[in-house]
């Protein structure tokens, strides 16, 4: 199915919103779409919405398998903005959003589906998931260049850390259950890297409600939904593997020319498991089996 613009999405699509869980595909530019759009088809969302400038090709199979929304601008506020536009016409409906190059996997998502997971975490009483937005990068920037190479991907094993977050409103103490968390590229390469945009932390999945709406920097504004447990135990997290950090800093002329390798000792082969990412400590399985 195809929308000619997102506001035919809206007109013509919302029977379509309205059971999820939904993955909104917002893709920036050619790099890797047909793999995101399948990654995200495998994991068993209900629908997969690409969202993409009409230019932009993708493979006939893909086209088959997810609704495709012609846009210009998908990125930025204009990203925000359409996500909350979705949220608000569809209430009650999970929601998980990405980009092109970005690979969503929660624990043990190679034998369990998303709507299994997120069922259990209503049953929880929980209407939002904390995920962590994992750098991944290619090998050898010589034979790959744009630094993106799913045979060759590599991730940092280590290097990630967590700060109180600040509460405007108690200067004395953090905000309850919320930190701002960091690593990856953003960290090592914290130079390049505006002060606002070095958080690896991403409130990607959520529960549509009444009044309730995400802001620029992926968090949302009821302050429930940025907490990465519930008060009694811990609770799931995911990750969502991304190309996008490595791509940008190899494709913007202030930064390309400083770095030659992403490799560091501490750079592993990425397994594309959900168990390596439980090992390294990166996911959270909570009480989910």
């Amino acid at each position: 199915m195809r929308f000619n613009s997102f506001d035919d999405l809206l007109n013509h699509g919302t029977k379509l919103l309205a059971k999820g869980p939904i993955a909104l595909i917002f893709v920036e530019d050619e790099v890797e779409i047909d793999s995101t759009l399948r990654h995200h088809v495998d994991l068993g969302f209900k629908h997969v919405f690409a969202i993409m400038p009409k230019a932009f090709k993708m493979a006939y199979d893909v086209s088959e398998e997810v609704c495709r929304v012609d846009c210009e601008n998908t990125t930025g506020q204009a990203m925000v903005d359409m996500v909350n536009r979705l949220a608000v016409a569809a209430p009650g409906t999970w929601f998980y959003y990405c980009f092109n190059a970005e690979y969503l996997i929660f624990p043990f998502c190679e034998s369990r589906k998303i709507g299994e997971m997120l069922a259990f975490h209503a049953e929880e009483r929980r209407d939002a998931m904390l995920t962590y937005v994992l750098d991944l990068y290619a090998d050898n920037l010589a034979e790959h260049p744009n630094a993106v190479s799913l045979e060759h991907a590599q991730i940092d094993k280590t290097g990630y850390y967590a700060l109180g977050r600040p509460d405007p409103n108690n200067h004395s103490h953090p905000k309850e259950r919320q930190l701002n968390f960091y690593g990856g590229l953003r960290w090592r390469f914290e130079e390049h890297v505006p002060e606002a945009r070095r958080k690896i932390d991403r409130i990607s999945i959520f529960r549509a409600k009444e009044g309730v709406h995400m802001n620029e920097d992926f968090t949302f504004s009821e302050e429930e939904y940025n907490t990465f447990a519930c008060e009694w135990h811990n609770n799931i997290t995911a990750a969502v593997c991304s190309f996008r950090t490595a791509k940008a800093l190899k494709s913007n002329p202030g930064s390309t020319y400083d770095i030659r390798n992403f490799k560091w000792h501490n750079s592993v082969p990425f397994e594309w498991h959900s168990q390596q990412l439980l090992d390294l400590g990166l996911v959270e399985p909570g009480q989910w089996f």
